[in-house]
């Protein structure tokens, strides 16, 4: 069991490439979330027109999910996640030099094509390298971006939104620099990844497509993505108005609440991930649903707390929140083989933001905004809405994946570590 816990030295190095190069992605996404405090106010819109902001994003991820789910099991992956990366970078550059509310909203459709794209090429690289006795750790640490984001990220996006009186263009601009850094890296460090190239690929580039289609585990895995992101999503764009317009915390306390939640979250998905390689997977994806679900309603109708209480509260949120998603994600990947499972994953991405999409759009038709106050009205609603679709989701993905669920109790001969002599032979090749 021990070596498959251990990653070598060439391992490590991608691995924490890949979390910094997904920290880019998921902040630029996210800061959308707590920076409503200001966009709300700043550009004078209504409940609608953010969640309209943020599901953009997801929306124009969803189509370009799709079209790079035709073409990316025929190319290295180094060259797509390259390029994907750098349309990335000039998105992010856009909306930080964006000056009103349609600006914005075109900078982020161009954010959401490309780094729609990141996701599912950062999951198909983790797990080409990683078995999937040993890929819940490996996709706890790239995917521990989220928690980075809310523990360093957005507080110092907020900090700095604060510092230079209310300018929510330069977190934008900050992460993009941040982006132009890793470029570097990713060409020095990550191999070429062709393996996954063979001559068994689909004859046209449709049947990238129409295979997850046409196998019932596969169908029923994007299925399951699709409904279980809707249903997790549909609380998130309002949480940072709702703390401080309707229960009154402060700009400055919002920041401290969203690290802990961070800090929470962080740990879930490294030792989490790491547990769920001896126990199963499934186990603690169940069990983190249900919980969540009694968090859902605490959320969404806050009775009056202290900060101490809030910051307790939103520690164990965010614990469960992360938990659920990096189990979700780890057995998703193993519905696929390897040679189809960067346009398999690209679909699943797609998938996964299109229910994103919908969930941030249907929240702002159903949540209103006082124009004067900017208090929210009906989120409660929301909550219960998503508590329905997680259960659908859980039922299915139970369904789905007890069959699949497999521990870290045996390694085999092809479950070790990666040898970076392979990697070596890629680069060659």
């Amino acid at each position: 069991m021990l070596p498959l816990l251990i990653m070598n030295k060439t391992e490590r190095a991608i691995i924490f490439l890949l979390a910094a190069i997904n920290f880019t992605q998921v902040l630029d996404f996210v800061n959308m979330v707590p920076l409503s405090i200001y966009l709300i106010p700043s550009l004078h819109i209504s409940a609608f027109q953010f969640s309209t902001l943020v599901a953009s994003y997801s929306i124009s991820a969803f189509f370009s999910g799709i079209i790079a789910a035709l073409l990316i099991d025929r190319h290295d992956r180094k060259v797509s996640l390259l390029i994907a990366f750098t349309g990335f970078l000039i998105g992010s550059f856009a909306c930080g030099i964006a000056p009103n509310y349609v600006t914005l909203l075109i900078a982020r459709i161009v954010s959401g094509t490309f780094g729609g794209l990141l996701g599912a090429q950062l999951y198909s690289i983790v797990a080409d390298i990683f078995s999937y006795e040993r890929r819940g750790r490996a996709m706890g640490i790239v995917m521990s971006a989220f928690a980075i984001a809310s523990v360093i990220g957005i507080p110092l996006s907020l900090l700095l939104t604060n510092v230079f009186n209310s300018n929510w263009h330069l977190p934008f601009l900050a992460n993009g620099f941040v982006g132009l850094l890793l470029l570097p890296l990713m060409l020095k460090y990550l191999p070429s990844m062709k393996g996954h190239i063979t001559t068994h690929s689909s004859p046209t580039i449709f049947g990238s497509l129409a295979s997850p289609m046409k196998i019932g585990i596969q169908r029923s895995a994007l299925v399951f993505s699709c409904l279980f992101m809707f249903g997790h999503f549909l609380v998130i764009p309002f949480i940072p108005s709702y703390l401080e317009f309707n229960k009154g915390f402060t700009k400055l306390q919002i920041p401290l609440i969203l690290l802990c939640g961070g800090l929470t979250s962080f740990a879930a998905a490294i030792y989490l991930g790491r547990f769920s390689d001896k126990k199963g997977k499934l186990p603690i994806f169940l069990w983190s649903v249900l919980i969540s679900l009694f968090l859902v309603i605490i959320l969404t109708d806050m009775p009056s707390m202290n900060l101490p209480t809030v910051l307790l509260f939103f520690g164990l949120l965010f614990m469960v929140v992360t938990s659920r998603i990096v189990m979700a994600q780890s057995m998703i990947s193993n519905v696929v083989s390897q040679n189809q499972r960067g346009s398999f994953m690209s679909v699943n991405g797609s998938m996964q933001q299109l229910g994103q999409g919908m969930a941030s759009l249907i929240a702002g038709v159903i949540v209103k905004t006082n124009r004067t106050t900017h208090q929210l009205s009906n989120y409660n609603w929301v909550g219960y809405l998503s508590i329905a679709v997680l259960i659908v989701a859980v039922i299915i993905g139970n369904k789905i994946f007890k069959t699949i669920d497999k521990t870290a109790d045996i390694p085999s001969d092809d479950e070790q570590p990666l040898n970076s002599n392979d990697l070596q032979l890629d680069i060659i090749e």
